[in-house]
């Protein structure tokens, strides 16, 4: 395990944000807001890039963190990011603008995903990340592969929960939603999925 352990930091150690993402992180550092991992974003703009996105959605915007690898992959895609948090929202549109993103290029929704989700148009994203509130975590991926065209990619941040998923000691409700979602997923014919271990763990599903 202390091997694996050594390659997970050397795999996070391994990139090098560019100033205006290590200046979001740190941002969010400072409202105690949790980032998805250098690492993690990293294979975001991947994910992004190959799936030539120009379109992709995003559940829960913190101060940009995500948005932005996921721009940073996918140049001329447009952005659309939900949040409840208005100040956070504020604090996101502040870092796409001084990176450089056009405004026309994002749309901030401000409000609850359970609610504003069910207005949006059914296989309009090529990419649809969730990385919200992770007791909703099951609701937001069904609404994500509604949303997400076929070939498509719904990518879930945190799926291994601070390290408590691979934990069967661990039973509390979150960590139970992650492995019934797993379980679904696993059963699946209508997506490929994998499990990456990267940072908190990154699931990915691609819609057939």
């Amino acid at each position: 395990m202390a091997d694996k352990e050594s390659s997970w930091k050397f795999a996070e150690d391994f990139i090098v944000e560019r100033e205006h993402i290590a200046q979001a992180r740190q941002h969010s550092i400072e409202l105690g807001i949790d980032p998805v991992s250098p690492a993690t974003g990293a294979q975001l703009a991947v994910i992004a890039a190959a799936t030539a996105a120009t379109n992709i959605i995003e559940i829960g915007t913190g101060v940009g963190v995500s948005g932005l690898w996921l721009l940073s992959g996918a140049p001329e895609a447009t952005l659309t990011s939900i949040d409840f948090e208005l100040d956070y929202q504020q604090s996101a549109k502040k870092a796409f603008l001084e990176a450089g993103v056009p405004g026309n290029r994002v749309r901030l929704i401000a409000g609850r995903a359970i609610d504003v989700l069910p207005r949006m148009n059914e296989q309009s994203y090529d990419v649809v990340l969730v990385d919200a509130d992770p007791q909703s975590v099951i609701q937001y991926v069904e609404h994500g592969l509604r949303l997400v065209r076929t070939g498509g990619t719904v990518l879930v941040a945190h799926a291994l929960w601070r390290g408590r998923v691979a934990d069967p000691a661990q039973r509390d409700d979150t960590v139970t939603g992650f492995r019934s979602l797993l379980s679904e997923i696993a059963e699946s014919s209508a997506v490929i999925s994998a499990l990456s271990p990267v940072g908190d763990g990154l699931l990915q599903l691609t819609k057939l």
